[in-house]
Formats: structure tokens, sequence, C-alpha cells
């Protein structure tokens, strides 16, 4: 799902060099849109898994990623595919998106509030790694003709004057006997809760609750800024570093913020969520910082000059890094606010039973893990969207990050207020 989702990064660093005639801005637009599709529909699937079941819906909704991947595969083997048309494939691709969020809620049923950070972390890290293996295994793929005469024939890849053969439909076709495989495999072996089902009135209840739209806020800041750099990564190496080959490096960003998400949510199971994600904050606006001072400048006549492609990519891993850590201890700190809510309720109100207490507070968590990452995964469009917005007024991405810093300064100082200081009202 998170391959088909982010596909688009890798498949626009090449486009213009097999005859496709477009813009930077157009080109960001690309990336962007699968997240701007894919964070609205996690906002109807993470309500999906207790009305229709965790297993019938992973099935369909991981079935319905053929539509994107057969797409483009046919669309990118002509340039003189329309450009509406490529934007709706990149919207289509927003369903990998959308499976991801019913899987978060899914999997918060099956586990106790000690082993919720780990679990979430974890299956949260390893969907994240799809975006990494994508990001390898796409450039590789492209090189060879993978499925024959049935995969279509080659591009022409011309580039400082010499020809090379690539198959770029393979970015698409690659990942057809991965979806049906998996689509079958829930199908036939998940399983259906039978207390986890509940209406959508039922879930709607969290739209009432404060802490909702809190961390709705600060998941923007951890996987919005996960997703956007991810999707924005290739082509920003691209336009700043023009004597670097993107493929060889901008898989490595999204491995390490899988990893550090699988590992983060076991690091908040011990320290706590919301002191994690604070310091998580604090060091992602040092790291842009970083960034920015690594980063070339243009001179009068428009060539870059200065920069420092090392420090760059150290600063961007060390804020792939950060963002992993703190999607694991934002959905950590989740399950924990609203079993709190519950227990106090339950205190002032001694007809509520420990068994309502956790029902209740499962079944809310459960809605608010899958909006939450649906509200996030907006950064996904507005992180790219932001660098081609101010490369086309400015000629430059920076303005881009300052606005970043200021955006993860405020999100410090709300994860400090509400969950983190002394007499917090709602520690976790």
């Amino acid at each position: 799902a998170f391959a088909v989702w982010m596909v688009w990064s890798m498949v626009v660093v090449k486009l213009p060099d097999v005859g496709f005639n477009y813009t930077k801005n157009q080109l960001f637009w690309l990336t962007a849109l699968p997240a701007l599709s894919g964070a609205t529909l996690r906002i109807f699937y993470s309500f999906l898994v207790p009305i229709f079941g965790g297993r019938r819906w992973t099935a369909i909704s991981t079935a319905s990623l053929l539509l994107p991947a057969i797409g483009i595969g046919y669309a990118v083997q002509d340039p003189n595919t329309p450009y509406p048309t490529m934007m709706l494939l990149a919207l289509l691709c927003g369903l990998g998106g959308g499976n991801f969020s019913s899987s978060m809620s899914n999997i918060n049923f099956f586990f106790p509030k000690a082993q919720k950070g780990y679990a979430l972390g974890m299956n949260a890290g390893l969907g994240n790694l799809g975006v990494s293996a994508m990001q390898f295994i796409v450039p590789v793929v492209m090189t060879m003709a993978l499925f024959g005469a049935i995969g279509g024939e080659s591009q022409t890849l011309v580039k400082d004057g010499v020809s090379t053969p690539i198959w770029l439909q393979n970015a698409g076709f690659v990942w057809v006997p991965f979806i049906a495989l998996s689509a079958i495999a829930a199908w036939f072996g998940m399983n259906d809760i039978a207390d986890a089902k509940a209406s959508f009135s039922e879930q709607a209840v969290i739209f009432q609750r404060k802490h909702n739209w809190i961390m709705c806020w600060l998941y923007l800041g951890t996987f919005g800024s996960f997703i956007g750099f991810a999707a924005g990564f290739p082509l920003l190496i691209k336009g700043q570093f023009p004597d670097v080959d993107p493929a060889k490096f901008a898989f490595l960003g999204p491995l390490v913020g899988a990893i550090t998400r699988s590992v983060g949510g076991s690091i908040a199971d011990k320290l706590g969520g919301a002191k994690v994600t604070f310091w998580v904050f604090l060091l992602m606006v040092l790291s842009v910082f970083a960034v920015i001072n690594f980063m070339p400048t243009k001179g009068a006549d428009g060539v870059l000059m200065g920069g420092n492609f090392i420090g760059f990519f150290v600063a961007f891993l060390c804020l792939f890094a950060l963002t992993g850590v703190g999607n694991a201890s934002t959905f950590k700190m989740i399950p924990v606010i609203f079993l709190t809510h519950h227990e106090r309720l339950a205190q002032v109100n001694k007809n509520i039973s420990r068994e309502k207490v956790m029902q209740d507070s499962n079944k809310e968590a459960a809605a608010v893990l899958g909006f939450t990452s649906a509200i996030g995964a907006y950064g996904g469009f507005f992180i790219p969207k932001s660098y081609g917005t101010a490369i086309a007024m400015t000629g430059s991405p920076v303005a881009a990050l300052y606005v970043f810093i200021v955006f993860y300064a405020v999100c410090l100082g709300v994860t400090w207020w509400f969950y983190s200081r002394k007499n917090a009202p709602m520690p976790c």
C-alpha cells in the first residue's frame, strides 16, 4: 500500500528524460496529489473497519490498489498521455494511503495497553518500509524487461547525450503480483473481532473530543513530515544537487524513518509517549536549520553555488529518524489519552463498569488512530507542494523549510502544554 501510494516520487524523476514535457511545479503536483487523495480517503477508511470488519475491508482495500498500479504501467509508456490523466492516476494512488489507516484501526483491537505502542509502531514501521523498498526497487526494475513482451516495449532515456533503454512501466507493474497475493492472504488469513463492531454514529463521538484534534495536529507534524519528506526527497535532491543521482540515496531516508518507527513504539512504552514526542519536535527544529545551512544558494545568474550534499543528506536522515520515532510516540499517546478519559468518567459515574471503560476507550482510540493518520497524511501533500510553490515564487525551497520550523515549534509548545509538563491536563 505504501509503495503504491508513494511510487510517483520516483516516477517523476524519470518522466522528463523519456519525453514528458512537464514543469518542476507540475512534477511536484504529481508527487503531492497521492497524499491529498490518500489523506481524504483515510478519513473514511478509518471508520470502516468496525462497520465492515477488519478482514473483509483489508482484502477489498488491498485489491483496489491494482487500479493505479496497472494504470501507471500503461500511462508512462506514451509521452503523449494527457497531464490530467497522469493527475487522475496520481489521485488513485491515494488508495494506498487509505489502506494504512484502516490497518491501524484494526490492529488496535488486538493488543493490551502495555503492548499497543509496540504493536502500532511495528505495524506502521513495516508499512512505512514500503516507501523505502519502493524507492530502492523501482530504479532497479526500470532497467530490465521484467515482464517480457507482456510488460511492453522499452522507452529511451536520454541524459547528457547518452541514450539508455528504460522500462518505466515496471514502476507500476512490479506491484501487481504482490497486491494480488496480499489481498488473497487478507481474505483467507485474517479475522474479524465481534466486539470491535461499531456504527459510524458510535465512532463519531471522537469529533467532540478535544484531544482528537490536538493529536491530529501533532501527528501532522510527525507522520505528515515523514510522508511529505519521502514524497519530495528525490525531486528535491535532483533540483538542489543536479550532479547527484537521487535513486542512489533517496530510499535511505524512508528506510531510516521506518526502522526508527518500529523501535520508537518500545521507547515510548518505556519513557512515555509525551516525553518522547516533546524531544522529537525540539530536535526536528534543529535538524531543519541544519538542512538549510547545507543547501546551495542561487547566484545572480541563477546558477546554484556552494552547498554540501553530505551535510544536507545527513541532516535529512536525522529528520527522517525523528519523524519515525515521533510517529510511534504520538500513536502511543492516543490509546493512553482515551483510556484515561474514560477512567475519569468512571470515577464520576460509578455505574460504568471496567469492561465498559475498556470497550469504549478501545473503540474511540481505534477511530482516533485512523482519523489522526488521515489528517497527518495531508503533510504528504503540503510538503512537496510547498517546495514547488517556494521554488516558483523565490527560485529556492528554503522559504518552505522556514515555515516547517515555525510549525514544529508550535507542535513543541502544544505537546509541552497539554501532555508533557508537570501537572499537564492529560499526562501520557
